[in-house]
């Protein structure tokens, strides 16, 4: 299978995607780097760490567990694994390898990139978000009550080992909830990508080999391209945040608790495509697309009860949102999106009202 590259101003780095790929983590480690830190969670541990130990066994290492959980994505906790390191003999040629979900691959990476200013830091990521987003691109951070990952770092991996086999493990609705992210790209950029998951639920959600590697290695082609364009998130790469400023909403104002991140997202996609038809930037056949995609992969935890003009204020705690503009990302249609921060507040919402009535 294909082994993809991100190159930014600062490190060229590979993404390889490979059944079987945990067994080479050796070779991604530098041969002076000194203690190995594995930062994983105890459940992903008791499935792959039998083989991970082999795999860092003729290195000094230590595994350290983070409790999990998006309520815990916070900075006490990359303080506490902070703690661990000194404790267990960390020091700048350490080395970070981080194994678990999306949570897990940017609260681990925040811990790498701000621990004695800076360590490398190897991304094994072990659920389909992380594969297909999270562990790709070097964004790091943590949760504050306002809003999600408010405070955090760019810091590029060393390298990003896929294992699209490891996805057999997960709970179904974790499979699911990854599958959106893969929506996203394909209305962003990849018309194709997006007209497979829309007409192929059925071997989507079976897990079929060919299916699954070609909506991953898809899905990595493209971030890889926008992160190596635009490492900073200053231009292009804005537009991997389609669904994500509806969804961020949604994730603080349910405490974290009650959606996934992928069923969030999916919750946005549907209220930014409804924002994009009331401006008149999106025709209503595509609108109805991205939806009956999308719904095609639920269900989904209910929204009864949710205040649509609430979400709309956490909208502006956002961090995409500059001198108090919010800035959305519209589908113009299936693979192409633009930004603005120019939209009839009114539209937005009646967008969040219409998203959360379907």
């Amino acid at each position: 299978m294909p082994s993809f590259a991100v190159e930014t101003p600062g490190r060229r780095y590979p993404i390889l995607v490979e059944r079987g790929s945990l067994a080479k983590l050796r070779d991604y480690i530098p041969a002076r780097a000194g203690k190995v830190f594995v930062v994983t969670t105890e459940d992903v541990w008791r499935l792959y760490g039998g083989l991970l130990k082999k795999e860092i066994a003729q290195s000094p290492h230590e595994i350290l567990f983070f409790p999990g959980g998006e309520a815990r994505k916070r900075l006490a906790e990359v303080e506490a694994l902070a703690e661990q390191m000194m404790e267990k003999g960390g020091d700048r040629s350490s080395v970070v390898v981080a194994v678990g979900g999306g949570i897990l691959t940017d609260v681990a990476g925040f811990l790498a990139a701000i621990f004695m200013r800076g360590i490398p830091v190897i991304q094994i990521p072990t659920t389909l978000l992380a594969q297909v987003d999270a562990a790709i691109g070097g964004k790091t951070g943590v949760n504050l009550v306002a809003g999600k990952n408010l405070i955090g770092s760019f810091h590029q991996p060393l390298a990003v080992l896929i294992d699209p086999a490891v996805l057999d493990s997960l709970p179904e609705r974790e499979y699911r909830a990854g599958l959106f992210e893969i929506i996203k790209h394909g209305v962003i950029a990849d018309p194709d990508l997006f007209w497979l998951m829309r007409r192929e639920p059925g071997r989507v959600l079976s897990h079929s080999p060919e299916v699954v590697d070609r909506m991953i290695c898809d899905s990595v082609r493209l971030k890889a391209d926008v992160v190596s364009g635009d490492e900073k998130e200053e231009d292009r790469r804005r537009i991997l945040n389609f669904g994500h400023t509806f969804g961020h909403a949604l994730e603080a104002e349910t405490g974290y608790a009650q959606f996934l991140h992928g069923e969030a997202v999916a919750w946005g996609m549907k209220a930014a495509a409804a924002l994009g038809e009331m401006e008149r930037v999106l025709p209503r056949e595509d609108r109805e697309e991205i939806v009956e995609c999308v719904n095609s992969y639920g269900p989904f935890p209910t929204v009864s009860g949710i205040d649509p003009r609430r979400l709309a204020a956490r909208l502006k705690s956002d961090k995409k949102t500059l001198k108090g503009r919010i800035h959305f990302v519209l589908p113009e249609r299936i693979g192409a999106v633009r930004i603005t921060a120019d939209v009839d507040e009114r539209f937005v919402l009646k967008a969040i009202e219409d998203a959360l009535a379907c």
